[in-house]
């Protein structure tokens, strides 16, 4: 395998620079969309299927640079691994994905008081948190499936969707601030030169949740993966943020935990503490998990206990003083989680022990969702591919 990037590694400077740029090419793609219209968005949805080479006329300028880089492939990713998926996250067992991975980076975005602010904005947190669960699980199983990045596949376009999200989030964020008054083209030209400083950080945030944030989260109940399987992690994930946008500053030489620590702390520190926002948006999003997996078929834990994991799991994860802040409570003094740890690695050396015990436990990760992904999904048809508000607005494919 080449490795992922033979750069020199980028100084916390030039990181905080990457963060600070945006994405011109979606915030141009945004733009494009608003001015131009259908036809803009008919040739953004043919091009992100068929490629920028199946439209019969010429895309609206932006469309065609955003399509271009999406088509291209960032230096030393190997071309088989879109076809071969997140090996490593697909070894980890549905229930446990859902109930540490997921939960853990909803968490680590609702850490963010400007994050939690918009979404509470949106709607009540307790309605919402049903919903936000299923797409966020959808939209993760999609991204690591095999094929699933594969051009004109379900995660390759839930990716870019949540890009024009974002870039469709710092215009509305402009726009609150008066900065696009003036309307139209002459709007946007002032949009590019004063772009807010929220920057890249909600996609890194992003990335880094359903990475280090995922594996920490999953460490702490015995899960826990070898330093091949993390390069491996990284290298896939590097064509993920490709997708995203995000600056290669910021991934290209991110190669294992310990790098991705690294700009976890250069984003955290550019991060207020969490705010009231955050903990109601961590309540009802652990409630909701709870809920979802305890009324799930064939559960055999309640509730109740799901909720004492689920915290347990996120004050392992992020530690006593971030859990306080998120309004984590102190689970009662139990020894459950040293057994669970304990069946988890010994449950894993089996796994894998062999590439047939592997395959397999990436097998049955692929035969569903899982059914708490699927309990949470079902209310509000998140897996038929409805858009919101915003994503209707962004003009990305639906996920």
């Amino acid at each position: 395998m080449t490795a992922l990037h033979p750069t020199p590694t980028p100084t916390t400077a030039e990181r905080a620079t990457g963060l600070h740029a945006g994405d011109p090419l979606a915030d141009a793609v945004v733009a494009e969309l608003d001015l131009l219209g259908a036809p803009a968005q008919r040739a953004l949805d043919v091009g992100l299927r068929g490629g920028l080479a199946s439209l019969h006329e010429p895309a609206p300028e932006a469309v065609a640079a955003l399509l271009r880089q999406l088509e291209s492939t960032p230096p030393g990713v190997d071309p088989l691994m879109a076809h071969r998926g997140d090996v490593v996250s697909l070894s980890v067992p549905p229930l446990w994905f859902g109930l540490c991975s997921i939960t853990g980076t909803l968490a680590h975005t609702y850490a963010s008081p400007a994050v939690a602010g918009r979404l509470v904005r949106a709607g009540s947190p307790a309605v919402m948190a049903p919903r936000r669960l299923a797409g966020a699980g959808v939209w993760a199983r999609q991204t690591m499936r095999p094929g699933g990045l594969l051009r004109g596949a379900p995660g390759y376009l839930g990716t870019v969707q949540l890009r024009l999200l974002h870039a469709r989030i710092r215009l509305t964020a402009f726009e609150r601030e008066g900065g696009a008054a003036e309307g139209g083209a002459s709007a946007w030209n002032t949009f590019a030169r004063r772009r807010p400083p929220t920057g890249q950080d909600d996609p890194a945030r992003t990335w880094l949740g359903l990475t280090l944030v995922s594996f920490r989260a999953l460490a702490a109940v015995g899960i826990e993966i070898d330093p091949d399987e993390e390069h491996s992690l990284y290298r896939y994930w590097s064509y993920v943020a490709h997708l995203l946008g995000l600056d290669e500053t910021l991934y290209g030489n991110v190669l294992d935990h310990a790098d991705a620590e690294r700009l976890r702390a250069l984003l955290d520190a550019r991060t207020a503490a969490p705010d009231d926002n955050s903990r109601a948006l961590t309540t009802a999003m652990v409630d909701a998990q709870a809920r979802a997996m305890a009324g799930a078929p064939g559960a055999v834990l309640s509730e109740e206990h799901l909720r004492y994991l689920i915290h347990s799991v996120l004050r392992q994860s992020f530690g006593d003083e971030t859990a306080d802040l998120l309004g984590v409570p102190v689970p009662a003094a139990t020894h459950l989680m040293p057994l669970i740890g304990k069946l988890n690695r010994q449950s894993r050396y089996w796994q894998t022990f062999s590439p047939a015990s592997s395959g397999e436990a990436r097998r049955r990760a692929l035969d569903g969702p899982g059914p708490e992904l699927i309990a949470a999904v079902l209310p509000v048809g998140t897996a038929t591919g409805h858009r919101s508000r915003e994503g209707e607005r962004s003009g990305a494919p639906a996920a």
